[in-house]
């Protein structure tokens, strides 16, 4: 259980490093996301700020969805960053 758990936390840090490429991508108006690398790094974090992009729409020209979404993902961590904790101590590791 304590690898399933810690992977998962992997998985989201992981997955939070690339939310966080792709938001610095967004400062640079040549980047053409229809050529590799960028179309693939696009396809793998838009559907998750979609999520949030439905929920707090641009303002302004500015998208604040990916401070929403990096936290949700944070907290997720935090949480099972403390279960895998919690199971180890449980099992005697």
């Amino acid at each position: 259980m304590n690898l399933l758990i810690t992977t998962l936390a992997t998985f989201i840090s992981i997955y939070s490093s690339l939310l966080f490429i792709r938001i610095l991508l967004t400062w640079f108006p040549n980047v053409n996301w229809y050529n590799q690398p960028f179309a693939a790094l696009s396809q793998i974090t838009d559907p998750y700020l979609n999520l949030f992009r439905s929920i707090i729409p641009p303002l302004g020209g500015l998208d604040f969805s990916p401070i929403l979404a990096i936290i949700a993902l944070q907290i997720l961590q935090s949480v099972l960053t403390q279960l895998a904790a919690q199971t180890a101590f449980a099992s005697g590791f």
